[in-house]
């Protein structure tokens, strides 16, 4: 019974060397398609043979002609190459022209009712063949073990605090306003602050139990809590609430302004100054050099960037900040890097 081959005494270096030769039939000329010297070709060659057992190449025809036992190894050599080739300009590059590479992004419909749609419609253009798989937004500890295992891509949305260890990439900021129905009393007078507590407020539902939003973790910093009466985990639904109804929802301009034109609702001033909305693409530091995850994050970018309204209607682009990362404390990154 022959000794089984040590496969990790056979490199990729070892199998193109001996593939060159057996299609070429020569060593001098393989070792010229090498660019090597022709003893270092011969030295692979003999190798190679006290390895395998076998000659490989014996002399016939006016030249060397492969053994049955290599003419058996010239197909899996060459699938070999092929595969080492493919993996390396995977590495190397992204051609979202014939990629059927599938993207995962966990997002909620709270940005824009636009942009989860134009961003698939923009992704199915430039990149036919790819698979989309679109994931609800999870709380920090959901996103961040999602992120880290793969499981998706990016996550976006907005936080008033990033994880350290992940990427962040701005994508825009808006102005909070409040939705109500045409008939709210609020849009012809106006409110107070106490009024505008007191009244009936719409809110999605928490992503983790027990946690607050960014609207009321502000108003909590400021001693002040308002009469949540309905919570939907589905904040596409809520305009639609709102127009029937004497229900207040207070988020993004943007978001607003997308159903002035088909609902009967207005938006109205809070009658409290609220910092800007941010919204932010997340990533890990496992896909932040990948062609592919790079690609999809400067999708992301351009489609946002193509929804914000213009003429200073209250979404105003920010400027370019592609990725920070905190280096060690936890909390919103300071130190810029680039998503190159």
């Amino acid at each position: 019974m022959s000794r089984p081959v040590p496969w990790d005494s056979i490199d990729l270096h070892s199998i193109r060397v001996l593939h060159t030769v057996l299609s070429e039939r020569s060593v001098t000329r393989a070792a010229v398609r090498l660019g090597l010297h022709q003893p270092a070709v011969s030295a692979v060659l003999r190798r190679l043979r006290r390895l395998t057992g076998d000659a490989l190449l014996v002399r016939g025809g006016g030249g060397l002609v492969p053994t049955a036992v290599a003419q058996r190894m010239i197909g899996p050599m060459g699938e070999i190459l092929r595969q080492a080739d493919g993996m390396l300009a995977a590495a190397r590059a992204f051609d979202p022209a014939h990629s059927e590479h599938t993207f995962s992004v966990a997002a909620s419909d709270y940005l824009d009712p636009w942009f989860l749609p134009r961003l698939v419609a923009r992704l199915k253009a430039q990149a036919p063949h790819c698979r989309i798989d679109l994931q609800p937004l999870g709380g920090v500890p959901d996103y961040r073990q999602r992120l880290a295992t793969g499981e998706v891509d990016v996550v976006i949305g907005n936080w008033p605090e990033v994880p350290g260890e992940l990427h962040q990439g701005r994508l825009f900021g808006d102005e909070v306003v409040c939705l109500v129905a045409q008939h709210h009393p609020a849009r012809r007078r106006g409110w107070t602050l106490p009024e505008w507590l007191a009244a009936e407020h719409v809110a999605p539902t928490a992503l983790v139990p027990g946690t607050r939003g960014v609207i009321d973790e502000h108003l909590a910093r400021r001693g002040l809590q308002r009469n949540i009466v309905v919570r939907c985990p589905h904040f596409g639904l809520i305009p639609a609430m709102v127009a029937d109804s004497l229900l207040v929802l207070t988020t993004g301009r943007q978001y607003c302004e997308r159903f002035t034109a088909t609902l009967p609702v207005a938006i109205v001033p809070p009658p409290l100054d609220f910092p800007r909305l941010q919204y932010y693409q997340l990533w890990h530091d496992r896909t932040h050099h990948a062609p592919a995850a790079q690609w999809l994050r400067q999708t992301i970018r351009d489609v946002a960037a193509a929804l914000v309204a213009p003429g200073g209607t209250g979404a105003a682009a920010l400027p370019s900040m592609p990725s920070t990362r905190a280096a060690q404390a936890p909390g919103p990154s300071q130190a810029a890097r680039t998503d190159r």
